[in-house]
């Protein structure tokens, strides 16, 4: 009979005693349970003691969670917190250092538990705390346990962090920012100024000028994996709670320390292995430094703005300078700017007599314009290549570089997350970022070639551009999926991945989609299954009627009808297969054997098959003539290819269209049938 729903069996220790094994009631007070417990024990003063768990973080129990309390639970009789809270309260304050050290190292490890933390708290115990970091000058072991302690009572969220005094945060700061200090009390004072930051503006303006981005870049540089952890902790911190030209400055400053480079080789390529914090820190690094093009993405072009017409002008240039501008001079203006319309269409701009038209959309923006310049301006080959390549083409099989780009550039945002908030657990980041300055616009470079080379293997033409777009997309996601440690491993990647790679990845995923695996398929699955076994017995039974030819093993002949076949062996338990002989030659044998045992005389007709295929066929085909199941490999894998074979047929119709898991409701049948035709009336 099961125990009582709301009865948990636990063992309760005590130093000094010999365990308790009791039944704990749920609906019993808490203070019952102790007074029970102390009187077993013939301990007074129920009222001063406590139960907490043996192992982990070691939690008081309470009425709030003593439901989580399970079978088998092992409990510990203690202090009660109260008591454990005032005795700690009066140990911080002795002026013995070795009693003052203890009591701090014993309020850092109780300090975690809710109840033990309200009660230090409630006896204003943050105040003493908050005095001997401020007043003393220990940079050793009591000084380690006085911040743990405070961090953890602090991660209670009992008191605001706004109340921390000027001194104690430049205490706190010096820390950091000193040489000559434990490495433990640095990385407790860099969480400390980590946790600060985000609560006040205030706060965030003191640690930044007080801790300086070179700081902590030094600390970023140091062995200790922990240490860097904590500065990275408080960088991103930094970062998050800056406004957006704060943050800009910051990461123009951090740009030109080359942070990225180090990033990319003491951390991501360091001896030891990425935690899943660092993880997440650099992708919320990466997403801060991806998401400062957010402002030329959402802000559209302005006709009226110079410096964006000159860099529209300087795209034409580029391309076409040495046949446009050695002739400009002898051309009127009417001639001039139909000889500009005429390039803006070559460049792939839709609205050619206006090209600043295209780029009105945003997002991608003006940041499309920005990639557009850069790639003409850093790879000049490449871009005048693309330009005058698609020229020479029929004007339907041109690939427009410009509508391409602002296509391109809103799928790099899409994919890269950019102008979307970091999210709060994601450790997405790619390692090949890292190892680049100007990450998204060489990303570009590389991916607008892609477009122009999965353009031609898809021969496309202009109402195509959506297709193509499509498959550029893939080609991009799949290879960022890989993680590729650098542009150009990405680059060598995605070009591999070629239009004909990705429409066989197509059909491999088509074979194994999720529709296949909807209940309604599983059930015409299960359906078609004795059908399918049926044609799989009929070609044993026919593969048996051919014969095969057998290795001779015994030299007397017997002719026995099938009807006197009483069982099927196989492998060891066949009487041949117990002769001795080498263990290779055995184990082939043993592969291949079988045999078949009859009724009317006491022997077998042994078999060795030729093929592990012929054995299969053979064995199958004997166990249906015995009335028994095939259990050979070859019957699964052939019912597999039959079963697919079949459902791709009956699916045929239905591709790209979603099956539901449950079938349609069946209507309520009609309150009448006066709308059915009578044909009496019309025979008479």
């Amino acid at each position: 009979m099961p125990p009582p729903k709301d009865v948990v069996k636990i063992a309760i220790q005590m130093v000094g005693a010999i365990p308790q094994l009791i039944e704990l009631q749920q609906t019993k007070p808490l203070s019952s349970v102790l007074k029970d417990v102390c009187d077993a024990w013939s301990l007074p003063n129920a009222e001063r003691y406590a139960l907490q768990y043996a192992d982990g973080r070691q939690t008081y129990i309470t009425e709030s969670n003593r439901r989580d309390i399970k079978n088998g639970s092992i409990l510990r009789l203690t202090t009660s917190p109260d008591q454990e809270a005032e005795q700690l309260y009066i140990g911080i304050q002795s002026k013995n250092v070795d009693v003052k050290t203890d009591s701090l190292k014993k309020l850092a490890s109780l300090s975690q538990d809710v109840t033990f933390a309200q009660e230090f708290i409630s006896r204003n115990g943050l105040k003493q705390i908050y005095s001997i970091v401020e007043e003393g000058n220990d940079t050793g072991e009591m000084l380690a346990h006085t911040l743990k302690a405070f961090t953890e009572l602090m991660e209670h969220d009992f008191v605001s962090w706004e109340n921390l005094s000027t001194v104690f945060i430049k205490k706190i700061v010096s820390y950091v920012n000193m040489n000559a200090v434990d490495a433990s009390i640095q990385q407790l004072s860099l969480s400390i100024l980590e946790n600060m930051v985000p609560t006040s503006r205030l706060l965030f303006e003191v640690v930044k000028k007080e801790v300086t981005l070179d700081r902590l870049l030094t600390h970023l540089q140091v062995t200790n994996a922990q240490l860097q952890l904590k500065a990275m902790a408080l960088l991103i911190a930094l970062l998050l709670s800056a406004t957006d030209a704060e943050r800009r400055g910051m990461m123009d400053y951090l740009r030109e320390k080359n942070i990225r480079q180090f990033i990319h080789k003491n951390i991501i390529h360091s001896s030891e292995p990425l935690g899943d914090e660092m993880a997440h820190y650099l992708y919320v690094l990466q997403s801060v430094s991806l998401n400062l093009c957010e402002h030329r993405m959402k802000m559209c072009m302005d006709p009226y703005s110079q410096e964006q017409r000159d860099l529209l002008q300087s795209l034409r240039q580029a391309a076409f300078e040495s046949e446009s501008e050695a002739s400009a001079g002898t051309f009127s203006t009417e001639r001039r700017r139909s000889l500009c319309a005429k390039e803006f269409r070559k460049l792939g701009f839709m609205n050619n007599s206006n090209p600043a038209e295209d780029l009105r959309r945003a997002p991608p923006g003006l940041l499309a314009l920005d990639n557009m310049v850069y790639f003409s301006r850093n790879t000049p080959n490449a871009y005048s290549r693309f330009i005058l390549e698609n020229s020479s083409r029929e004007d339907k099989h041109e690939c427009p570089f410009a509508r391409s780009s602002i296509q391109l550039t809103l799928i790099l945002c899409e994919i890269l997350h950019i102008g979307e908030p970091c999210s709060e657990t994601a450790q997405a980041f790619y390692p090949m970022f890292f190892g680049q300055d100007h990450f998204f616009e060489e990303l570009f470079c590389i991916c607008i070639q892609l477009v122009n080379k999965t353009w031609k293997e898809m021969r496309a033409t202009q109402e195509d551009f959506d297709k193509v777009m499509q498959v550029v997309r893939e080609q991009i996601t799949r290879t960022l999926s890989l993680k590729p440690t650098s542009l150009e491993l990405f680059k060598t990647r995605v070009n591999a991945l070629n239009y004909s790679e990705i429409l066989k990845l197509r059909q491999t995923e088509r074979l194994h989609q999720e529709e296949t695996l909807a209940v309604p398929v599983l059930e015409l699955r299960e359906k078609l299954k004795p059908e399918l076994l049926e044609l799989i017995r009929q070609q044993r039974l026919l593969h048996l009627c051919e014969g095969t030819l057998f290795r001779k093993i015994s030299s007397r002949r017997r002719q026995v009808p099938v009807a006197d076949m009483k069982m099927l062996l196989v492998g060891k338990e066949c009487p041949h297969t117990k002769e001795k002989s080498s263990g290779k030659q055995n184990k082939d044998v043993l592969e291949l054997a079988f045999s078949i045992v009859h009724d009317v005389e006491e022997y077998c007709l042994n078999f060795i098959a030729p093929t592990r295929y012929e054995f299969c066929l053979w064995t199958d085909g004997l166990n249906v003539l015995l009335g028994k199941e095939m259990t050979s490999e070859r019957t699964q894998t052939d019912l597999d290819v039959l079963l697919s074979m079949e459902l791709k047929l009956r699916l045929l119709d239905l591709e790209n269209i979603s099956i539901p898991d449950d079938p349609p409701p069946i209507p309520k049948p009609p309150s009448n049938l006066n709308f059915c035709y009578d044909f009496s009336h019309a025979e008479q």
